[in-house]
């Protein structure tokens, strides 16, 4: 069976057009649990998994890196290394903090060891951080590609403005671009489409949306009345005041297809201009099927303005 694949940017790199998020793996997901999802991720055509060296320090006993280690124990048992993309991120590990050049060249090679592999096939910058100069971040990072520890380097939570600045210091200095955004962006998250999408669009990057189901309320499962148990009940609940009015055509063109409401939201979340694969996790294997059929559910342009309606109504 050949699968939908997508190309990130100007890379070489060909994904699963879903992000599979690894924020859950050693925080909601166990052991075992996470390696069940993992494989039935790769089983539905999936490649393409995202995590960070700080995922998931808040958790109670975990000390961070916690989700890479998992990933790296799981695809070294399975020998299928070759056939995945894996993206991570530096600066949140309570060990590496911020975005020095020795800090960033340090957490890349713990990441390295804990993911059980000789490269990182994408390399974020997590967060931005102000108290280091951007040249020398943006110089370090470049560096990693250069020695063969990297492939590609991605930005996560920069400003458009500090984006820019960025791409400055790389036509000037000659260093690797970066080939994907990170940014937060969903149905009901919408402040990506002003200078965020324009730079993405200027420089061509492939975007690679976080809190893609917008913690769960784009699942559908968050009503009025309604309970829900997990850990980002509170936060999808809180959509609920402004954009209760979406529901009922989300749950329309869900019908339509014979798909669940998640599906049809990641799907339009995919529709948009530069967005090459929406990041949605599961913790559980129960959730995966909504999140694969979204790869290839194709929305109509009808359907896809009245969602777009409904989410600012």
């Amino acid at each position: 069976m050949t699968h939908a694949r997508t190309t990130l940017g100007t890379s070489d790199l060909s994904v699963f057009p879903l992000n599979l998020g690894g924020n859950v793996f050693g925080w909601t997901a166990d052991r075992q649990t996470s390696f069940d999802i993992l494989d039935a991720f790769v089983a539905g055509g999936g490649n393409f998994i995202d995590t960070a060296d700080g995922y998931s320090a808040w958790v109670p006993g975990n000390t961070g890196g916690d989700s890479e280690r998992l990933i790296g124990e799981w695809q070294e048992l399975r020998g299928n290394r070759d056939e995945l993309v894996i993206a991570t991120k530096v600066s949140q590990h309570p060990d590496f903090q911020g975005l020095a050049a020795d800090n960033i060249l340090k957490a890349a090679d713990a990441s390295l060891e804990r993911l059980r592999t000789d490269h990182i096939d994408l390399y974020y910058a997590h967060f931005d951080d102000e108290s280091v100069p951007l040249e020398e971040t943006v110089t370090a990072l470049s560096s990693l590609v250069d020695a063969g520890k990297v492939r590609y380097l991605g930005i996560s939570n920069y400003s458009a403005a500090r984006i820019a600045e960025w791409f400055e210091i790389v036509e000037a200095k000659g260093l690797h671009r970066p080939i994907a955004l990170q940014p937060h962006y969903n149905l009901v998250e919408r402040e990506f489409e002003g200078e965020l999408r324009t730079i993405a669009e200027r420089e061509q990057l492939a975007v690679l949306p976080y809190f893609s189901l917008a913690k769960g309320f784009l699942t559908g499962k968050y009503r009025e009345g309604s309970s829900v148990d997990s850990v980002r009940a509170e936060g999808a609940q809180a959509y609920l005041a402004d954009h209760a009015a979406l529901l009922p055509v989300l749950d329309e063109v869900a019908a339509a297809h014979a798909v669940s409401v998640a599906t049809v939201s990641l799907a339009w979340l995919r529709s948009q201009p530069t967005v090459a694969a929406p990041i949605a996790s599961a913790r559980t294997v129960e959730q995966l099927p909504d999140l694969l059929a979204s790869a290839t559910l194709e929305l109509s342009a009808d359907e896809l303005a009245a969602l777009t309606a409904a989410s600012v109504a």
